[in-house]
């Protein structure tokens, strides 16, 4: 059957196609939007005419794709028995089969109530039926429903920052190191006979204490018992907490025991106000004191993810994203270096430093999970104590080596 406003349709399609196709021939394999004769204008006028076809086309499939639709049914209903035609068998002077009563199901889908059915909502219509008892699934049978072994966590803060500075093991208590607070460097060209200058060095010992960081969650002897999953779950949500509080702790610890000292409360960490700079160049001030002063290689930048968002979102005056188009991953770096989007970072503040050389996470005892029942009132009630620890120094050998960028 034909159907003119689907061939419209397509034949609009297919000169969108042949339009865009033109384009990218000119553009060659290297999308050099320069060589395109087709559309008039800077390549900014041909990317928005690429993007307005490709539009276009999307639009016109979808119109097209509900038409064949409607031309497939209404091939279906000029075919469907009763639309004219004579019944099967009938055309031949076959007798046709006795009738037989029609069944409860199929007076239901004979009837207006299921034909013109819309998604879950159709008309009124009367069934020539009488039922006592509507047999649902509150008075009937209640389908069985078997639950996914998928558990969603709660959505939570990640770890995002203990992962970026070294690990190592300590067996003390504390970590204890020396610490070259003096160096005066005298050397100098000395004439034949003549007298040498005096240097000077001096050492300090520096202590950082190992502190612990726990938690425990009781539950009882049922649901350990009842749900296999129960026991792997609980153990492994329990060292996420230890780690996201440790995560928190490498950056804004205050120190004050039980705390570790974070590296935004280490005495002799760097500030590099913004001001009125843009925050690309705050930061590579902040690069340049840690280069300067603290006498490292600044390879990280700790950013709160909403102060990274108006670096990623910074455009040209005509409109270009200068951290990569939209459509693209875009680089995580900035100035070079690695850029680590910690939410545990306090907002307005970034913190750049040499993260490989002049700190570590020095860990007495990693995290370590254990079950018990030896509660005063645990054993007696049928309740398990799951608890997880783990005892770690955190030592900033350098706080030079480290620059917070403050008004983001």
């Amino acid at each position: 059957m034909s159907f003119p406003a689907l061939t419209e349709v397509e034949g609009k399609l297919a000169d969108r196609r042949k339009k865009l196709a033109t384009i990218f021939d000119e553009a060659g394999p290297e999308i050099d939007l320069t060589k395109v004769k087709a559309v008039k204008g800077t390549t900014h006028d041909i990317a928005a005419a690429i993007r307005e076809l490709n539009s276009e086309m999307e639009d016109l499939g979808k119109e097209r794709d509900n038409l064949v639709v409607v031309q497939k049914a209404a091939d279906r209903a000029k075919q469907a028995p009763g639309s004219g035609g004579a019944e099967p068998g009938a055309e031949n002077g076959d007798i046709p089969s006795p009738r037989r009563e029609k069944s409860i199901g199929e007076l239901f889908t004979a009837s207006d109530a299921y034909k013109l059915k819309q998604g879950r909502v159709g008309p009124e219509a009367t069934l020539d039926v009488h039922l006592k008892t509507l047999m649902s699934t509150s008075a009937g049978w209640a389908p069985e429903v078997t639950r996914t072994g998928t558990v969603v966590p709660y959505a939570t803060r990640p770890i995002q920052v203990a992962d970026l500075i070294p690990q190592t093991e300590t067996s003390q208590s504390a970590v204890q190191y020396m610490e070259e607070t003096t160096f005066n460097n005298a050397a100098q060209e000395t004439a034949e006979g003549g007298t040498y200058q005096e240097g000077a060095l001096a050492l300090t010992e520096q202590s950082s204490l190992v502190r612990k960081i726990a938690v425990f969650l009781p539950v009882t002897d049922e649901q350990l018992e009842d749900e296999p999953q129960a026991r792997g779950y609980v153990e492994n949500r329990l060292p996420f907490m230890i780690r996201q509080r440790l995560d928190s702790q490498i950056l804004s610890g205050n120190g004050t025991a039980p705390n570790l000292r974070g590296i935004l409360n280490i005495a002799g960490i760097q500030t590099q106000a913004k001001g009125a700079d843009p925050v690309p160049d705050a930061v590579y001030k902040g690069i340049v004191k840690v280069e300067t002063i603290g006498q490292a290689m600044a390879n990280a930048v700790v950013f709160n993810p909403t102060d990274w968002q108006s670096v990623r979102l910074l455009r040209t005056a005509d409109g270009l994203y200068i951290w990569g188009n939209p459509s693209d991953a875009g680089p995580e770096r900035i100035w070079g270096l690695q850029v680590v989007r910690a939410q545990a970072n306090p907002a307005g503040a970034a913190v750049v430093g040499d993260y490989q050389n002049f700190i570590e996470l020095a860990v007495r005892r990693g995290i370590d999970v254990q079950v018990s029942n030896s509660h005063s009132t645990y054993f007696v009630e049928g309740k398990q104590a799951i608890r997880a620890d783990i005892r770690a120094a955190l030592v900033v050998y350098r706080p030079a080596a480290f620059c917070t960028v403050t008004g983001l």
